[in-house]
C-alpha cells in the first residue's frame, strides 16, 4: 500500500506540472498584453505595469518564478484587482464554490442511490419506468440550460424561490438541482443496472430463503456491492461538478471562484487564471486519489501488487 501511495504521489506530481506548463504556455502565447484594454494609458505606463508584473521577463524567467509561486503557495497580486492578491480571491471565493459543489455532491449521491434502489427494487414496472426517464432527461439537459428554465419559471414566473446569489438556503436550492441533476442522473441508472445484477446473486438468494424483508437485503447485503461501479465513476463525476461549478456561479451570480474565473479570463488577468487553474487542478488530483483509497476501503479484497499497482 505504501509504495502505491508513493507512485500515485509521483504520478500526481507529474500531472500538474504538465497543467502547469501547459497553463503558461497558453498565457503566453496569447498575443496581446492585459493592459491594452486600459484607456489612456501610454507606452512608457504600460512598460512600467509589464515590468511591475514581471511580464517583461524573457519567457523561461516568466516559467520559473511561475513555478515558484506555485511551490511557495504565493500566485502574487491580481492585475486587474491590484489590491487583492490571488490567494485573497481563492480565500474569498473557493469556500463558496466549495460548499455549492459538496452539497451538489451529497444531493446527486444520496438522491440517485434511493432513485436506482427503487428502480431495480420495482424493475419494469411504473415506478422503474418512471424513474428511468427521469434520468435520461437529466443526463440529457445541460446544467446551463436546466438553470435558465429553473430561474424562468421558479424564480420569474411563480415566484417561488429567489432567482440568484448565495445569500440563505433558498438561494442554494436552483443553483444546487441546475449542477446535481446530471449527475444524480447517472447515479441512478448505474446503482439500478448494478442492483439488479446483484441481487441474482446466490448470496442474496440465501438471505431471501432465510425470510429477510427485501429492503433489509437491499440495506445490509445488497447495497454495499452495488455501490462498487457508482465509487468508480466518483472521480468523473467529480470533476465535472467542480468545472460545471464555474457556470453555474456566473448563472445565479454566486459570489465563488467561478465569477473570479471568469472574469479573469475576460480581462486577461494572467495571475488569477494561472493561480486558480493550478489550485483547482490539484485540489481535483487529490481528490481521485482520495476516491481510489476510498475503492479499496470499502472492497477489502482489492489489494496492491508488488509492483505497486491495482
Amino acid at each position: 500500500m505504501l509504495r502505491y501511495i508513493l507512485k500515485r504521489l509521483l504520478i500526481m506530481i507529474v500531472t500538474l506540472w504538465i497543467i502547469v506548463t501547459l497553463t503558461f504556455v497558453l498565457m503566453v502565447t496569447i498575443p496581446g498584453s492585459p493592459f491594452n484594454s486600459e484607456r489612456a494609458t501610454n507606452e512608457t505606463v504600460q512598460a512600467n505595469l509589464e515590468a511591475h508584473y514581471n511580464l517583461d521577463e524573457p519567457y523561461h524567467v516568466q516559467y520559473l518564478l511561475y513555478i515558484k509561486s506555485i511551490v511557495t503557495f504565493d500566485f502574487g497580486p491580481s492585475i486587474k484587482q491590484p489590491n487583492q492578491s490571488v490567494n485573497d480571491l481563492l480565500e474569498r471565493g473557493f469556500p463558496i464554490s466549495f460548499e455549492l459543489g459538496v452539497l451538489t455532491i451529497g444531493v446527486a449521491v444520496i438522491s440517485g442511490i434511493i432513485l436506482g434502489i427503487i428502480a431495480a427494487l420495482r424493475h419494469n414496472g411504473f415506478v422503474d419506468y418512471l424513474a428511468m426517464s427521469f434520468a435520461v432527461l437529466g443526463i440529457s439537459i445541460p446544467n446551463f440550460v436546466l438553470a435558465t428554465l429553473l430561474i424562468q419559471q421558479l424564480a420569474v414566473n411563480l415566484e417561488i424561490l429567489p432567482p440568484a446569489t448565495w445569500s440563505s438556503p433558498a438561494h442554494m436550492i436552483l443553483p444546487i438541482i441546475a449542477l446535481a441533476t446530471s449527475p444524480m442522473a447517472i447515479i441512478a441508472r448505474l446503482t439500478r443496472s448494478t442492483m439488479l445484477e446483484v441481487l441474482t446473486q446466490d448470496y442474496i438468494k440465501m438471505a431471501r430463503a432465510k425470510g429477510l424483508s427485501p429492503w433489509k437485503i437491499v440495506i445490509k447485503h445488497a447495497l454495499r456491492n452495488a455501490l462498487m461501479p457508482v465509487v468508480t465513476i466518483m472521480g468523473t463525476l467529480l470533476a465535472g461538478i467542480l468545472t460545471g461549478t464555474f457556470v453555474i456561479e456566473e448563472i445565479f451570480a454566486i459570489p465563488g471562484m467561478g465569477k473570479y474565473f471568469v472574469e479573469s479570463i475576460n480581462q486577461r488577468d494572467f495571475p488569477v487564471i494561472m493561480g486558480t487553474t493550478v489550485f483547482y487542478s490539484a485540489f481535483l488530483i487529490i481528490t481521485l486519489f482520495l476516491v481510489d483509497l476510498a475503492y479499496g476501503i470499502l472492497d477489502p479484497r482489492i489489494k496492491m501488487n508488488k509492483k505497486g499497482g491495482e
